[in-house]
This record gives structure tokens, C-alpha cells and sequence, in this order.
């Protein structure tokens, strides 16, 4: 059994636990690509209806970002933009956004948080719902990039002709994304006790 705390309550805690949960948390964070590409292999069942399934789609819009010459945060954010569909459906952008938000500069944090509003341009009409709902954006700086990642990657990737490159070509991405030491400094294992 590995070392514990000595702690019942974190208000208990001396230097040496903070110290020892510190060790534990890099360890686990650095398993965090691993973690990021097993999540996306569960989104090869799940949600049905569509003719491709979760991860394929996410493997055609990544593949289209990267045919497209996107940047490593931008594919790796095609890739993983509905990471959140399985425990999150209503609000899937968020949690992707929220996932990625450590590790991408804020537009692309921006484009995934937004993703959902934007994509209802394609079909809130059929459910008798406003489709121009994004327009309130759009003076946002990034309104622009966000209709384009979802008119060119996310909306056209339900093909299930579409020669869709396979996960192993996006885990180098993966890895090196999920790799980096996180901007924020108050997130786990980048804080001094």
C-alpha cells in the first residue's frame, strides 16, 4: 500500500501530507493523455441515431483539422470537442471546454466552450427553435473562427464514407497537448505547499 496522508480533515494537513499528495497528483497527472484517449474510445458506443458514432465523428473532424493545416491545440480540440457527450450531454461543450482549458490558448478553450450554440445554426429550425441564437456573439473575437470549426470540421463530419485518419495518428497530438504544464497554477500538482 502506497504512502497516505495523515489527515481525516484537510484543515489537519501538514507540509509533509501536502507534500506527499503533491507527488501523487504529478504521477496522476501525467497519465492524463492516457486517460483523454481511453475516454475517447468509449465514445465508440453510446449515443445512436447518427451514422457514424461519437469517436468517429471526432476522428473525422480532427482528421479534417489536420488536412485543413490547424495547429496541434486546434486538432486536438477537434478530437475531443464532444469528450463530454457520455457524462454530459446537455452540456457537453462545457465539460470539453473545462478539459481543455489548462493546456490551449482561450480561443480554442472559447471555440469548444461554444461549439453546441454554434452547431444549432444547422438544425434549431426543425425543432422550432431560433438558429440565429449564436448571432448573439457575434461581435466576440473569436465568432468568426468558432462558425468555421463548425461549418468545415464539426457539422460535415457524419459521413461514414469519409477516410477518417485512426486515434493512434492523434496520440502524439494527444501527448503533447495534455503533456504541458497546465496555464493555470491552481491546478493540481502546480502548486508549492
Amino acid at each position: 500500500m502506497s504512502a497516505i496522508v495523515s489527515f481525516r480533515q484537510m484543515k489537519d494537513g501538514t507540509t509533509a501530507d501536502y507534500r506527499l499528495l503533491d507527488e501523487h497528483e504529478r504521477v496522476y497527472l501525467a497519465a492524463l493523455p492516457d486517460r483523454i484517449l481511453a475516454a475517447l474510445g468509449r465514445l465508440d458506443s453510446g449515443l445512436g441515431g447518427y451514422p457514424v458514432s461519437r469517436l468517429a465523428h471526432s476522428l473525422q473532424c480532427a482528421t479534417r483539422a489536420l488536412r485543413d493545416g490547424a495547429d496541434a491545440e486546434l486538432i486536438v480540440a477537434a478530437l475531443v470537442h464532444d469528450i463530454g457527450d457520455d457524462l454530459a450531454p446537455v452540456n457537453h461543450a462545457e465539460v470539453a471546454a473545462a478539459i481543455l482549458r489548462p493546456y490551449v490558448r482561450a480561443e480554442v478553450t472559447w471555440i469548444v466552450e461554444q461549439h453546441g450554440l454554434f452547431q444549432s445554426y444547422y438544425y434549431a429550425h426543425h425543432y422550432g427553435r431560433d438558429r440565429h441564437a449564436r448571432e448573439r456573439l457575434r461581435s466576440h473575437r473569436w465568432f468568426d473562427a468558432c462558425a468555421a470549426f463548425c461549418e468545415r470540421w464539426d457539422q460535415s463530419s457524419f459521413d461514414p464514407d469519409y477516410p477518417s485518419e485512426p486515434l493512434s495518428r492523434f496520440e502524439p497530438l494527444v501527448r503533447e497537448v495534455f503533456g504541458r504544464p497546465a496555464h493555470d497554477p491552481s491546478i493540481v500538482g502546480n502548486r508549492a505547499p
